[in-house]
């Protein structure tokens, strides 16, 4: 087939720029097979399979159509790094035209990786084909804090957008086999990890608000002693929110969602601070991240997918303890969605 032989070319070249000396690759010649010779002369062989694109919730199925069929090396002309990632994690190796590549095999013993391009070259980016903008930000809280199943129209509503964005929104991440929907109808199942971890990549924490420094001259406990007596609503995120939840190391800095930081420092009286703070006032891009906050040990903490959100891409140790806590919520599956 024209599509398999030049894919199985352009494999050849990748390969050979990338194997090791004395390697050496020949393409078969119906050219849906690809053997790989060591220098000692043994010699691997992989069966071609070639699409010309490949959606990640398509991943499963292709593995499971080949599941015994020996070593395959998966070709297309652009694979996006959620599908190279499900293609790792089932041990598929795989390339793209672009550069991509992932290859493994157990005899002769060889392992290549390489990077090519992050974006498809042929497609251009539209806005529902990213998780930026805190319209998209209220879909994602929403799809991992409430209850399923839920339709687009209730989905759009408790998420104060309309069902037209909403409705494109979940084609993306369907394509992405972070939801699962019935055909025109509800969505029934939901990848909060991968969902969240998507958006804190695509919408990092610095784009979805502004923070100010400040010390809490008499220390963190005083501090949350005065949170959880006031009457400023206050919403605790980062590590302070985290350790009310997982086991992670008690927190150096307290992250706090406010509606204005300068009303906020001064009711509790913190002091602006260049170097050595131990508190942020955060005032957030959109107030879904005040929304179904929890009651935990007298502080308002932000909703899990927030607070994992926000330490994914937050400063210094943040993104470990967002690992503590998926770990947790992994534990707890049902703690995503109470509040």
């Amino acid at each position: 087939m024209a599509i398999r032989g030049n894919y199985g070319r352009r494999l050849v070249e990748l390969l050979s720029a990338r194997l090791p000396a004395a390697w050496a690759v020949v393409l078969g010649p119906s050219r849906d097979r690809l053997t790989l010779t060591a220098p000692d002369r043994r010699r691997g062989k992989f069966a071609l399979v070639t699409r010309e694109r490949l959606e990640p919730r398509e991943v499963a199925g292709l593995v499971a159509a080949g599941r015994g069929a020996g070593d395959r090396l998966l070709a297309c002309r652009y694979l996006s790094p959620s599908t190279r990632e499900r293609l790792r994690e089932a041990g598929l190796s795989h390339a793209d035209l672009t550069g991509n590549l992932w290859l493994t095999l157990s005899s002769p013993g060889l392992f290549l990786e390489a990077q090519g391009a992050l974006r498809d070259p042929r497609r251009e980016e539209r806005p529902t084909r990213t998780l930026k903008g805190p319209r998209a930000g209220r879909i994602v809280r929403a799809l991992c804090d409430l209850a399923l199943p839920v339709g687009v129209r209730e989905l759009a509503a408790r998420a104060h957008v309309d069902p037209g964005y909403t409705s494109r929104v979940l084609a993306l991440l369907e394509r992405e086999a972070l939801v699962v929907r019935e055909r025109r109808g509800p969505v029934t199942d939901v990848d909060r990890e991968r969902l969240v971890r998507r958006w804190a990549g695509e919408a990092p924490w610095g784009t979805r608000s502004t923070k100010a420094s400040f010390i809490a001259p008499r220390g963190l406990q005083e501090l949350i002693g005065r949170l959880s007596g006031g009457e400023l609503r206050v919403v605790v995120t980062g590590s302070l929110a985290a350790s009310r939840l997982a086991a992670v190391a008690p927190p150096r800095l307290a992250c706090l969602y406010v509606e204005h930081a300068g009303e906020a420092a001064h009711a509790l009286g913190l002091e602006p601070a260049d170097s050595g703070a131990n508190v942020l006032l955060v005032e957030p891009a959109d107030a879904v991240a005040f929304e179904r906050a929890r009651t935990v040990g007298g502080l308002e903490l932000a909703a899990p997918s927030q607070v994992v959100a926000d330490l994914l891409s937050g400063p210094g140790r943040s993104p470990a303890e967002a690992e503590a806590l998926l770990g947790w919520l992994r534990e707890n599956p049902e703690e995503w969605r109470r509040g």
